[in-house]
Parts: structure tokens; C-alpha cells; sequence
């Protein structure tokens, strides 16, 4: 006798990728968790079909810089995102995005080719994902997610030329997971990008994207615009928070609540 020798790996494999794709990312936490308690409501919310198919709608690198005064933000739920910088970042656009595909950037020795954003940095409409796709290294977003974001953009009018694309990774982990130890550093980075490029309209597509700007997974975000304030010029931007890319292709059904947040994205939209 003994356990069962005929595991069926493949099914094992798809589970693991499902629960990999819906954010679970730790096997147990430190604090028990009331899975059928409500969500508390987030603060300052302002309030605020057809899913993508094509036959239905159709550098320079900088020296050693001061340290800077350790900040953070709050998410839209009331928690501190991201960690204290220890330096300060350039502030302008050009400056930041040659510092960020320097050595000085926390991808830099992933040994991953480093891919930078795409798009006018005037867009109106900014999208940040978590990093570039497995299967289409040679860009930032390519293979079969970059299809389906190519759809989703004509679906709503826009296509990548009319929108500022970013990474929260510049380049894809060799283990695909994001390094925990990089994770707070990206967030704070990508937080600056957004200050930078000052959007109308902020998209966040996965969990990790959510967790950096907003604080919270995406389930907790959508449905309404969250406000995201500015520190450079005291401008504010809406930002949506809706599923990743691969969390689409792997379960079509999510991308009618997927069409949702896209229209909730361009509404007011001049």
C-alpha cells in the first residue's frame, strides 16, 4: 500500500497556475483571515458589451545621488504603500527613465533584457502591468496578451500609440515571480513614473500593479474610480484597477467584468 503513484502532474500544474493567476501568492499568512467577512469600504471614492473579441468590435545612467527624506503614500484603502527611497529620483520624465534603465535599476542584474515604457508621455490614459510576457521576451508586451490588449484598446477607441504603456518590472524574473525583496523598491518607482507622467486615467492590470499604486488587490479596487493625488503639481488622476492579461486568456469569462472597467476608465475622458 502507500499514497497514489498515477498523479495526474498536468492537473496539479493548471491548479497551481490558477491559483497563481487570482493572486495567491503566500501558502499560509501570519494572521487568520475572515474569507466571508465584507470588505471594508475604501475612503475617498469618487463615484464613478462586448469583451475584445475581433469579429464582435472590431541611456545615460546617473552618478550617486543625496539621499533623499524617507516618504510613502497612502494606498486607497488607508494602507502605506510602498517602502522609504533612499535616494531622490530624477524629476523629470527623460531623466527618470535614463536613470531607470541604468545599472542603478533593481532589474538590472535579473539578467533579463529591460524594457522601457511605450507611447507619448502626454497620453491621457496610462497602463501599467507587472512585467513583460514569458513567451514574448523581445517586448514589453507581445505573445497572446499583447493581442488581446491590442483588442482591448480598439475596443474602447484607442490603440498603443495613443497611450503610455509601463512596466511595474522593467524585465521579466528568470523565475517569473517578482523578488520579494525588489517588490517595495518597484512600487515606489512606479508610483514616481505616474507623478511624472500626471495621466487623466490610470489602468492597472493585475494584482501587483493594483498593490504598488493602490495598496490592495484588484476584487477589493474595482468597480469605482479610485482618486490618486499628485505630489508634482497637485494634479490628480482616476485610476482603475481591473484583471491581468493572463488572468484573461486563461478564464474568457472574466472579460465581460473586464469590459466593465474599461468603460469605467473612459468615462469622462476628454
Amino acid at each position: 500500500m502507500g499514497a497514489d503513484q498515477h498523479l495526474d502532474w498536468a492537473l496539479a500544474k493548471s491548479a497551481l497556475e490558477w491559483w497563481r493567476a487570482a493572486g495567491v501568492d503566500v501558502l499560509v499568512e501570519d494572521a487568520p483571515r475572515d474569507w466571508l467577512g465584507t470588505v471594508p469600504p475604501a475612503t475617498n471614492l469618487t463615484e464613478s458589451t462586448t469583451p475584445f473579441a475581433p469579429s464582435e468590435v472590431e541611456g545615460r545612467g546617473l552618478g550617486a545621488a543625496p539621499a533623499a527624506r524617507p516618504s510613502t503614500s497612502l494606498g486607497a484603502n488607508g494602507s502605506t504603500v510602498g517602502a522609504p527611497l533612499d535616494v531622490k529620483l530624477p524629476d523629470t520624465l527623460a531623466d527618470f527613465l535614463a536613470w531607470r534603465a541604468s545599472d542603478a535599476a533593481p532589474e538590472a542584474g535579473w539578467g533579463s533584457s529591460l524594457h522601457a515604457p511605450e507611447g507619448p508621455s502626454d497620453a491621457k490614459l496610462m497602463i501599467l502591468i507587472e512585467c513583460p510576457e514569458r513567451d514574448a521576451p523581445e517586448a514589453l508586451l507581445g505573445g497572446p496578451a499583447g493581442v488581446l490588449f491590442d483588442r482591448m484598446l480598439a475596443a474602447i477607441g484607442l490603440d498603443r500609440a495613443r497611450v503610455h504603456l509601463a512596466a511595474l518590472a522593467w524585465a521579466r524574473p528568470l523565475a517569473g515571480r517578482m523578488p520579494a525583496e525588489s517588490t517595495a523598491r518597484l512600487a515606489a518607482l512606479a508610483r514616481h513614473h505616474v507623478d511624472l507622467v500626471a495621466p487623466e486615467r490610470l489602468l492597472l492590470l493585475g494584482n501587483a500593479a493594483s498593490r504598488a499604486v493602490l495598496g490592495a488587490d484588484v476584487m477589493p479596487m474595482r468597480g469605482s474610480l479610485q482618486p490618486l493625488n499628485h505630489k508634482i503639481g497637485q494634479r490628480e488622476t482616476g485610476v482603475v484597477a481591473s484583471f491581468a492579461l493572463r488572468f484573461l486568456l486563461e478564464r474568457p469569462a472574466a472579460k465581460a467584468e473586464a469590459w466593465r472597467d474599461l468603460q469605467l476608465v473612459m468615462r469622462g475622458l476628454a
